[in-house]
C-alpha cells in the first residue's frame, strides 16, 4: 500500500464549507502516481504505458478544510491486462470516500491492451490487499 497526506488549502473548499467533492478524484490521482512510476517510472507520459477505463468515487462524510487527509492507495484486483486501484481517504482516522478505478497496461502505438508479466506483475501484486472491514 502506497499512502500520502494531503493537506487541502482554502481553495479545495465550497460554499458549504467543507471539501468540494471535484478535489476528490484530483488527489486521487496523485495518489495513483506511486503506482504509476512501477510502469513507467519517469512518468515520462511519451512512455506512457496506462489508459484508464472506469473510475468510481463514494462519498460517505464530508472533508473538512484545516485537517490533513490521508490517502492510501493499493491494488485490489488484478487480471490479465487491467487492474483496479482502489484508494481510501481517511480524516482523523475515518473513512470518508473509497475510490475504485480500473486501469489497462496498454500500447499506445498498437491500441491494444498489453498482458501484465512477470516483474510488472510481482511488483503489482507486492501492493495488493483487500478493502478495510470499515469500506
Amino acid at each position: 500500500m502506497f499512502v500520502r497526506t494531503v493537506e487541502p488549502a482554502f481553495y479545495d473548499t465550497d460554499a458549504l464549507g467543507h471539501v468540494n467533492n471535484t478535489r476528490l478524484p484530483a488527489w486521487f490521482e496523485l495518489a495513483r502516481n506511486d503506482l504509476f512510476r512501477l510502469f513507467t517510472p519517469d512518468l515520462d507520459p511519451r512512455k506512457w504505458r496506462l489508459i484508464m477505463a472506469r473510475m468510481e468515487v463514494d462519498y460517505r462524510a464530508e472533508l473538512q478544510y484545516g485537517r490533513e487527509i490521508e490517502i492510501r492507495t493499493y491494488v485490489s484486483r488484478l487480471g490479465n491486462s487491467s487492474f483496479t486501484v482502489s484508494q481510501e481517504a481517511r480524516q482523523d482516522g475515518k473513512l470518508t470516500n473509497l475510490g475504485h478505478t480500473v486501469m489497462v497496461h496498454f500500447d499506445h502505438a498498437t491500441k491494444q491492451a498489453v498482458p501484465i508479466e512477470g516483474a510488472l506483475r510481482e511488483a503489482l501484486e507486492a501492493h495488493r490487499q483487500e478493502e478495510p472491514a470499515d469500506a
